[in-house]
């Protein structure tokens, strides 16, 4: 027999109100279930698994620090092999060893079956697999504060496009949150739309509906569609229901991690610098081939301004080509060369060489 769970208002009046928990605060809500959506290859089992080593290890990620406790890391994707690699350039970086991390439980799903719900026979219902009841076994047993699941496509047995799927799916998880206090972290990959509109959207709608967080891991493109630092992502909250959307994080993988990056510029700056470094080298190496040098000193060979006169600037301006020159300089893509007799020398910008 169903019951009808009722709590009358006035009884709530001399409760105290719990303050709302944050695993990641302003990012991931606890208690609950976050999406975060990412490209394939954009590195998000890599974010995910770096904040699994963060929480139980009192470490930060993202440059925010998050609740401690521990974590059940729930991989589809990934066989122990890369994870162990994985972990252990989390570790060096974080300083600490990779023998200390016993509250850090990994479940390698790879090449196994891995679906945590499916469709009843002939119904639209969801029913949870046997292997959701083995999960909900360890969490109750490893008490977590935390699970990372990766990814919905290996996890989900129904049909992204299913609206009533989508919704029960994200129930039937948020139930674990709540019969067991842990928060989940639920890893997708968007849609060629969600891809191509920015919003990392994948399937139904009612996936972003029914989580109450939803977080997007990107690459950097300029407005051409073009990437220019591979090494650079965004992380930015698409849906936030207790704080506001559109933070962005800027990451930096360096050495088998993500490092939260220095500055707060915005997603369009970052594309509009990257599209001006894009051009300034396009621009650079046509004027090479053309026998016409550039310099960084103002005057008549002043990079900036030639680049910017040109036809083939693609709306650059010249203050945007001086900071790209800069920030080119700083990253050792482009340097100063001497060229001509001894008599009648002179110094010209050309491109570093790079090793292949």
């Amino acid at each position: 027999m169903v019951t009808l769970p009722v709590v009358n208002a006035a009884s709530l009046a001399h409760e105290a109100v719990k303050p709302r928990s944050w695993h990641v605060e302003d990012l991931i809500p606890g208690n609950t279930v976050t999406l975060l959506n990412g490209d394939g290859g954009t590195g998000k089992s890599l974010l995910a698994l770096q904040l699994a080593v963060a929480t139980c290890s009192d470490g930060y990620w993202a440059g925010r620090k998050p609740e401690q406790g521990r974590v059940i890391y729930l991989g589809a994707e990934d066989d122990i092999e890369e994870l162990h690699r994985r972990l252990v350039d989390i570790c060096a970086d974080a300083a600490i060893d990779l023998e200390s991390l016993h509250d850090l439980d990994i479940v390698p799903l790879a090449g196994r079956d891995a679906l945590l719900a499916v469709p009843a026979r002939k119904t639209n219902v969801l029913e949870q697999t046997p292997l959701f009841s083995r999960l909900e076994e360890r969490v109750s047993d490893f008490k977590p504060a935390f699970v990372v699941l990766d990814t919905l496509s290996d996890l989900f047995g129904g049909e992204e496009n299913q609206r009533a799927q989508a919704r029960q799916f994200i129930s039937l998880l948020r139930g674990l949150c709540l019969d067991h206090g842990v928060t989940i972290l639920l890893l997708a990959h968007p849609s060629l739309t969600g891809m191509s509109s920015g919003s990392g959207l994948s399937g139904s709608t009612a996936w972003n509906n029914s989580v109450r967080s939803r977080l997007y891991l990107e690459r950097i493109k300029d407005s051409d569609g073009k990437e220019t630092d591979t090494e650079m992502r965004v992380l930015t909250t698409k849906k936030a229901n207790y704080t506001k959307t559109g933070t962005e994080i800027r990451l930096n993988w360096h050495q088998g991690v993500f490092k939260a990056a220095q500055g707060k510029s915005s997603l369009s700056d970052i594309a509009a610098q990257a599209k001006a470094e894009r051009v300034f080298m396009s621009l650079l190496a046509a004027f090479t081939r053309e026998g016409r040098n550039v310099s960084e000193s103002t005057g008549h060979a002043y990079a900036p301004k030639k680049f910017a006169d040109d036809s083939r600037a693609e709306g650059v301006t010249r203050n945007e080509f001086k900071k790209a020159m800069s920030n080119l300089f700083a990253k050792g893509a482009i340097q100063m060369e001497t060229v001509g007799p001894a008599s009648r020398h002179t110094r010209r910008i050309v491109a570093v060489q790079t090793r292949e």
